[in-house]
């Protein structure tokens, strides 16, 4: 790879870094074309893009800082071959589907990696993994929000119910006593 094809390169990758919500590592060696390609296709779904890193054009990406301190930190701790997810859109997706295919697959590790511009441990993407979807999330907020209304009118509508309720046992009280 020339100088030219490699600063082109560095220009995509600082573009994809800044652009992803969560930038998944991962250590990929000794999986094989058909595992690589099956995981490929289960980010796709999720709205992800999966690249294989240069480690040195990725270095060179974060060397000025300008996608953060602990970005630069961690490529420069970055060895051996490395694949990235890069997720735009539902983070808990693509981090459940990663950590699911390290569980299914020996050859495939996650590493520290991204959110934004700061540092996620691997235990963090397995508790981001654990997360709700952001539509099951929306569903508990919306049911929070809706349960004081929802109260406060089964209040309100408990007082002319129970007045109904009094008056149909006097009308039945009075209809057996004649």
């Amino acid at each position: 790879m020339n100088r030219a094809e490699k600063i082109a390169l560095g220009e995509q990758l600082k573009k994809e870094f800044e652009q992803a919500e969560v930038a998944l590592f991962a250590d990929y060696k000794g999986l094989s074309a058909p595992q690589a390609d099956e995981l490929r296709r289960r980010l796709r779904t999720a709205g992800s893009r999966v690249v294989v890193l240069k480690n040195n054009v990725a270095r060179w990406i974060f060397e000025d800082g300008s996608l953060g301190e602990e970005g630069k930190a961690l490529m420069d701790s970055v060895v051996g071959p490395t694949l990235v997810a890069f997720s735009t859109q539902e983070i808990s997706s693509a981090a459940r589907l990663m950590h699911q295919f390290a569980q299914e697959n020996q050859a495939f590790s996650l590493k520290d990696s991204l959110m934004g511009r700061k540092l996620l441990a691997v235990s963090e993407i397995e508790a981001l993994a654990k997360l709700p979807s952001r539509d099951v999330l929306r569903g508990i907020l919306l049911g929070t929000l809706q349960a004081p209304m929802r109260n406060w009118v089964s209040v309100l509508a408990a007082v002319p119910r129970s007045l109904v309720t009094v008056l149909a046992a006097i009308g039945k009280k009075k209809a057996s006593a004649q």
